[in-house]
């Protein structure tokens, strides 16, 4: 069975992940889940004591946002590599959105892999948040590996 991934060429672009303005309750609840508890994120008083109109968002909760991109594209057991480098922060209340495009497709021990530039832009243009990915290209993965593997764990 084909799918567009699998015709993906050079210049493909999964469709952008718009996320919803960051809210204060966002960052109250990814501090503790993440164990990022550093009040800049999460106290007012403390972001205006270094400088900054308000708290920003963690830079991990942009490359959240960025992996459910891939995720959204590919099964996660398909992303051979994900790096990304963070470029300025993001506010409360911005609203992200994350873009893909692919920009090479190789051959590496005969998987057809396709090398993604990763970025999270904000509405003003400014972008937080670069990076890369490798991932699987071809055939849908096989969920039964991990469901027998499951279903062994859990009698």
């Amino acid at each position: 069975m084909s799918t567009a991934l699998d015709r993906a060429e050079v210049g493909t672009e999964p469709a952008p992940l718009e996320i919803a303005p960051i809210s204060r309750t966002t960052l109250a609840l990814f501090g503790p889940a993440s164990g990022d508890l550093n009040p800049i994120h999460l106290d007012l008083d403390v972001a205006r004591s270094a400088g900054l109109d308000d708290v920003f968002a963690h830079g991990m909760l942009s490359m959240a946002y960025l992996g459910r991109l891939l995720t959204g594209w590919v099964d996660q057991r398909a992303i051979r590599s994900y790096g990304v480098r963070f470029a300025a922060i993001t506010p409360v209340h911005a609203r992200p959105t994350c873009r893909g495009r692919v920009t090479a497709i190789d051959t590496v021990d005969g998987e057809r892999r396709a090398t993604l530039e990763l970025a999270v832009v904000l509405a003003d243009g400014t972008t937080t948040l670069t990076g890369d990915a490798v991932i699987a290209l071809g055939p849908a993965l096989d969920p039964a590996p991990l469901d027998t593997a499951l279903a062994t764990e859990n009698p």
